[in-house]
C-alpha cells in the first residue's frame, strides 16, 4: 500500500476552532499540512488555533462561514482557491448535537440539524472535489460521524438520522469520486466529555468500555491522518470508540 505524503499539502477542517475539529487541524498541521481554520462564530478561538498552527511551521488562514448557508460555503472554498490554489484533504467535522423527543422535535430544529450535519458535508464535498480535480492530484474527504450513525440514540433522533445519512453519503461519494478522490468516515465513541456528564460519570463510562477507559480527541486526529495518507482505503467507516459499539 502506497503511503501518501501529507507534508506541504492543504487541509480544510470544518469546525476547527474548537473541540474535535481543533484537534484534527492541529494533528494534520503536525504532519506538515497547511490549514484552513473554519469557524462559524468562534473568532478568538479560531485565531488562537491558527497561531498554534503557524508555530508548527505551516501556513494557516481563518475563514468564517455559516454552514447552513450555501453561499457561505461557496465563499469558503473560493477563499481556499484564491489563497492556496489547491485542496488535498477535506474533513467534515462541524456538527450540531441537539437533543429532543422525536414527537416534540420542531421542523425548524430538524432542518437545522440536517443542514449542518448532512447538507453542509454534501455541499463541501462537491466544492472540494472540484477543487481537488483542478490540480489533477486528487485528494481525500473524511466525514466525522459518531456511533449514533450505527446505533441511534433515543435522546438525539435528528442527530442520529443525520449521522446515519452521512455514513451513506460517505459510501455514495466513494463510489462516485474514485479513483482520484478517496472518501472515508470516522465514528468516534466517548472521546470528549460534555456538560451532560460529570467527571465521575465520564470515568464510569470509560470503565464500561472493552478497553476500560475513554479516549481523547487526539485519537480521532491520528485516525484522520492515517486515512488521509492511505492510497487503497475508500468507502469505509473506522470506529474509534474503545469498543463502545460492541456493547
Amino acid at each position: 500500500m502506497t503511503v501518501i505524503e501529507l507534508r506541504g499539502k492543504v487541509a480544510l477542517v470544518t469546525g476547527s476552532a474548537r473541540r474535535v475539529g481543533k484537534a484534527i487541524a492541529l494533528g494534520l498541521a503536525q504532519q506538515g499540512m497547511h490549514q484552513v481554520i473554519h469557524h462559524g462564530h468562534s473568532d478568538q478561538d479560531a485565531e488562537e488555533v491558527a497561531a498554534t498552527v503557524r508555530a508548527l511551521g505551516v501556513e494557516a488562514i481563518v475563514v468564517k462561514a455559516d454552514l447552513t448557508q450555501p453561499a457561505d460555503i461557496e465563499n469558503l472554498f473560493e477563499t481556499v482557491r484564491q489563497r492556496f490554489k489547491r485542496l488535498d484533504v477535506l474533513v467534515n467535522s462541524a456538527s450540531t448535537f441537539t437533543p429532543g423527543d422525536i414527537i416534540k422535535v420542531t421542523l425548524e430544529s430538524w432542518q437545522e440539524t440536517l443542514a449542518v450535519n448532512l447538507t453542509a458535508p454534501f455541499l463541501c464535498s462537491q466544492h472540494a472535489a472540484r477543487l481537488m480535480r483542478e490540480t489533477g492530484s486528487g485528494g481525500a474527504i473524511i466525514n466525522i460521524l459518531d456511533v449514533s450513525a450505527l446505533r441511534p440514540w433515543k435522546t438525539h433522533p435528528a442527530h442520529s438520522v443525520s449521522k446515519a445519512a452521512l455514513l451513506t453519503l460517505t459510501e455514495a461519494l466513494a463510489q462516485n469520486l474514485g479513483p482520484d478522490i478517496r472518501v472515508n468516515a470516522i465514528a468516534p465513541g466517548p472521546i470528549l466529555r460534555d456538560e451532560g456528564n460529570s467527571p465521575e460519570q465520564w470515568e464510569k463510562m470509560g470503565k464500561a468500555l472493552p478497553l476500560g477507559h475513554t479516549g481523547d480527541p487526539s485519537d480521532v486526529a491520528q485516525a484522520v491522518a492515517f486515512l488521509a495518507s492511505q492510497s487503497f482505503i475508500t468507502g469505509t467507516t473506522l470506529r474509534v470508540d474503545g469498543g463502545d459499539y460492541l456493547k
